[in-house]
């Protein structure tokens, strides 16, 4: 990922902090449910008491985990892609069947943001009890803030699709040899290195 003074390489550069900020409530989630497992399963075995709603808490925390690290990953080129095809292309053609990708990607993103934010909707009620008209099953948690992270996360993901079709799209019309804003693809022994130097400890 190449970074310059550009304004679509600032607005990258912010953006993702933004991601790595999600990314890190995702982590902490995931931190939150091994702690609960570790209570349930401590108060199951030594007073023969689980924690109340454990299955709940589950279910609230499944958006965080599930979602909130979807634009870091994109950001970074993380996510599974067919790279033996891609990466057989060089140059405008490159830009080309990325700027496609990205375009229909960010279009089912976009219907993604539409559908998850009607079902919040149909969850939130701002008359009724902890505004939410529909509870979990054991101890009864709104369920609306769970569905309120779906769209959330879905429309920074949305916001990071359309930084990369600006960045494919000029690189498409420019002829860049190097776009910034884009994770670019390293051939297989470039990868191999990049692996070998993370798992040494040695990445800065």
């Amino acid at each position: 990922m190449l970074t310059d003074d550009s304004l679509l390489s600032r607005i990258d550069q912010r953006l993702y902090k933004l991601e790595g900020y999600l990314a890190l409530l995702s982590g902490f989630a995931v931190f939150s449910l091994m702690l609960l497992a570790v209570f349930s399963v401590g108060g199951r075995n030594l007073a023969n008491h689980p924690l109340p709603g454990y299955v709940d808490w589950i279910e609230q925390a499944m958006p965080l985990i599930a979602f909130m690290g979807i634009s870091f990953t994109q950001r970074d080129g993380g996510h599974i892609r067919m790279d033996m095809l891609v990466g057989a292309l060089r140059g405008r053609a490159l830009y080309l069947a990325e700027l496609v990708t990205t375009l229909i990607i960010l279009a089912l993103m976009l219907l993604l943001v539409w559908g998850s934010w009607a079902h919040f909707d149909r969850s939130f009620d701002p008359g009724a009890p902890m505004w939410s008209s529909d509870s979990s099953m054991d101890i009864a948690l709104p369920l609306w803030p769970a569905k309120l992270l779906a769209p959330v996360a879905f429309s920074v993901l949305c916001l990071r699709l359309v930084l990369q079709v600006w960045a494919y799209g000029r690189a498409l019309f420019a002829g860049e040899a190097q776009p910034v804003a884009v994770p670019l693809i390293a051939d297989a022994a470039t990868q191999a290195a990049m692996e070998a130097e993370h798992v040494s400890g040695h990445d800065n």
